[in-house]
Protein backbone atom coordinates (compact mmCIF):
# COMPACT_ATOMS: atom_id res chain seq x y z
CA UNK A 1 0.00 0.00 0.00
CA UNK A 2 3.08 2.28 0.56
CA UNK A 3 4.40 2.05 -2.61
CA UNK A 4 0.97 2.46 -4.23
CA UNK A 5 1.10 5.83 -2.44
CA UNK A 6 4.35 6.53 -3.64
CA UNK A 7 3.84 5.92 -6.95
CA UNK A 8 0.66 7.83 -7.07
CA UNK A 9 2.27 10.97 -5.33
CA UNK A 10 5.14 10.26 -8.00
CA UNK A 11 3.09 10.44 -10.76
CA UNK A 12 3.39 6.71 -12.26
CA UNK A 13 0.04 5.32 -11.65
CA UNK A 14 -3.37 7.12 -12.04
CA UNK A 15 -5.56 8.14 -9.12
CA UNK A 16 -8.45 5.76 -9.24
CA UNK A 17 -12.05 7.38 -8.83
CA UNK A 18 -14.39 3.81 -7.46
CA UNK A 19 -15.48 6.05 -4.19
CA UNK A 20 -18.77 7.02 -5.88
CA UNK A 21 -19.06 3.51 -7.97
CA UNK A 22 -19.27 1.99 -4.21
CA UNK A 23 -22.03 4.56 -3.20
CA UNK A 24 -24.08 3.89 -6.29
CA UNK A 25 -23.84 0.37 -5.70
CA UNK A 26 -25.32 0.81 -1.93
CA UNK A 27 -28.15 3.39 -3.17
CA UNK A 28 -28.65 0.32 -5.71
CA UNK A 29 -29.03 -2.72 -3.36
CA UNK A 30 -31.40 0.33 -0.76
CA UNK A 31 -33.12 1.19 -3.72
CA UNK A 32 -34.04 -2.78 -4.19
CA UNK A 33 -34.74 -3.50 -0.49
CA UNK A 34 -37.37 -0.74 -0.65
CA UNK A 35 -38.71 -1.90 -3.60
CA UNK A 36 -39.39 -5.47 -2.32
CA UNK A 37 -40.68 -4.06 0.72
CA UNK A 38 -43.19 -2.13 -0.53
CA UNK A 39 -44.45 -4.87 -2.74
CA UNK A 40 -44.52 -7.11 0.18
CA UNK A 41 -46.76 -4.62 1.95
CA UNK A 42 -48.87 -4.26 -0.87
CA UNK A 43 -49.51 -8.43 -1.20
CA UNK A 44 -49.53 -9.14 2.24
CA UNK A 45 -50.80 -5.58 4.08
CA UNK A 46 -54.53 -7.38 4.74
CA UNK A 47 -53.19 -10.48 6.12
CA UNK A 48 -50.70 -8.55 8.56
CA UNK A 49 -53.52 -6.22 9.35
CA UNK A 50 -55.73 -9.30 9.83
CA UNK A 51 -53.45 -10.63 12.56
CA UNK A 52 -52.15 -7.49 14.12
CA UNK A 53 -56.35 -6.63 14.80
CA UNK A 54 -56.95 -10.44 15.86
CA UNK A 55 -53.42 -10.00 18.61
CA UNK A 56 -54.95 -6.37 19.66
CA UNK A 57 -58.07 -8.27 20.49
CA UNK A 58 -57.01 -10.68 22.55
CA UNK A 59 -55.01 -8.13 24.45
Amino acid sequence: MITELAALVAGKLPARDDEGQGLAEYALILALIAIVAIIALIFLGSQISDKLSTVGKAI
